[in-house]
């Protein structure tokens, strides 16, 4: 590993996140809200550190990176990026704690949404768009960002790209790795910006409509309101957000193909299919089950289905009910969501709608084989073949998710937190959805979490958003041997 290329990456990355704190502190500027300040020293302090751990690595180059370099970029990026965030939440008083505001900071970045606040109301403006700052860079990935904005790095890309982008299988759009990243984030800005409009002609502030489109895109799920999305009561608003946030579950690389002239990229990509028609029965199954139960009315079951169905499988964590109190089935395949996810290539967490589905015609091949023992069968996805390493692949990351969400879970279970909350925080962290049963539920939050506990669930998160191998591999010896 060059050591001296992680730092000087990460040295440029924290800089960049703190010239990003210049927008906050605009928006606490024009308000004349008193957190100007605290931002202000935030962004000369991250910059700061930016710069000197860039000067102390500056001249050790290295031309190509390696598949160690890019775990490591890619991994210690993000830890740094969430202590990075965690500056202005300390400083402002906003969360004097270090373990909750690297919490809310990671959770942030890590398009988690998990909160441990309050009174998320109180807060000042610059501190609350911060906050949805920090999911709306986390949801394309801060280092796709900046493979995107500094190609004069002079390494190769494509190891940060293929550590960082939450796929199987990387979808190159351009023959260059820099500028299939620009591609993407400029899809992402173009949909958010289109949101922010939806939102704000629909009569929606627009502070609050910035700050909706910032998590909604990277599927975030903050929210500048205490009661979330249900504060506003709107059928438009929940309308306009389920249709974005299934949006933002689709594989961006469809987007893009989408607006180049391929009217029928959804209905011929095969994971597409699957992801639409899986959010569609869902809806219809918790429509029937909380009408009569919950809803008196048939349109009102339909409504709130459809929003806490979106929310919960693209993992955004948005919420217009307290889910907590519906019937048991309901709240069955809600959790359900959470473990699926969304489509590869999407800001959305889980195990993914493909891996699913190649697990499951892997899993079919192996009973054909037990008929047929001399047949030679290949698993395909959309007329292609899958080859065997990728489906190894998918086997393994499937274990170590198991792994890591039961030893999670009984960890949680030891500090004790009752056995739905204990699955259901870890859940709700590794998954990247944030709400979760119990005592985290969606009308809770994490602050009584114990301090242990909320590190565990910032590792899950972590692991959640860069899907396991890219954390996990530096827990092997073998990474750090030469």
């Amino acid at each position: 590993m060059h050591t001296h290329s992680v730092i000087r990456f990460i040295g440029i990355l924290v800089f960049f996140l703190g010239l990003s704190m210049a927008f906050p502190f605009i928006v606490s500027w024009a308000f004349g809200e008193h957190d100007a300040l605290p931002l202000l020293y935030s962004m000369i302090i991250v910059m700061a550190l930016g710069v000197f751990l860039y000067v102390i690595a500056r001249n050790q180059e290295v031309k190509v990176l390696g598949h160690r370099d890019g775990v490591a970029i890619v991994t210690f990026g993000w830890i740094a990026a969430g202590f990075a965030g965690a500056v202005p939440y300390i400083l402002s008083g906003a969360i004097p704690d270090l373990t909750d505001a690297y919490f809310e900071s990671l959770s942030g970045f890590t398009t988690t949404g998990a909160s441990i606040l309050e009174n998320i109301e109180g807060l000042p403006r610059g501190i609350l768009m911060w906050r949805s700052i920090t999911q709306w860079f986390g949801g394309m990935g801060i280092i796709v960002l900046s493979i995107a904005i500094l190609p004069f790095l002079g390494v190769g890309g494509m190891q940060l790209y293929k550590a960082e982008v939450p796929s199987p299988v990387v979808d190159k759009l351009k023959p260059r790795i820099s500028d299939t990243a620009k591609t993407l984030w400029k899809v992402y800005i173009l949909i958010t910006a289109l949101e922010i409009l939806l939102l704000f002609l629909g009569g929606m502030p627009l502070f609050e409509a910035v700050s909706h489109a910032f998590c909604t895109m990277p599927t975030g799920g903050f929210s500048p309101k205490n009661a979330s999305i249900a504060h506003y009561n709107s059928s438009y608003f929940d309308g306009i957000l389920i249709a974005f946030m299934i949006i933002a579950g689709i594989n961006f690389s469809l987007h893009y193909k989408l607006l180049r002239g391929d009217l029928a990229i959804f209905g011929k990509d095969p994971e597409c299919r699957v992801y639409l028609t899986v959010v569609f029965l869902f809806i219809l199954l918790l429509t029937f089950n909380l009408h009569g139960t919950v809803y008196a009315s048939l349109a009102k079951a339909f409504r709130y289905a459809a929003f806490q169905v979106s929310s919960i499988i693209t993992t955004t964590g948005f919420a217009t009910a307290d889910f907590d109190q519906w019937p048991a089935l309901s709240k069955k395949i809600l959790v359900l969501c959470m473990f699926l996810g969304a489509m590869a290539g999407s800001t959305g967490g889980g195990i993914k709608i493909v891996r699913i589905i190649l697990l499951a015609k892997h899993a079919y091949q192996e009973i054909f084989r037990i008929i047929h023992p001399h047949a030679i069968t290949t698993v395909k996805l959309g007329g292609k073949g899958v080859p065997q390493e990728v489906l190894s692949s998918i086997w393994g990351f499937f274990i170590l998710y198991l792994a890591i969400f039961v030893t999670s879970a009984i960890i949680m279970a030891s500090l004790g937190l009752d056995m739905v909350s204990s699955f259901a925080s870890v859940a709700a962290c590794i998954f990247n959805v944030g709400p979760g049963l119990g005592m985290v539920g969606p009308t809770k939050n994490y602050l009584l979490i114990p301090s242990l506990g909320k590190w565990i669930l910032i590792f899950c998160m972590l692991v959640g958003r860069l899907e396991i191998y890219t954390v996990v591999a530096l827990l092997i010896p073998e990474y750090w041997r030469k």
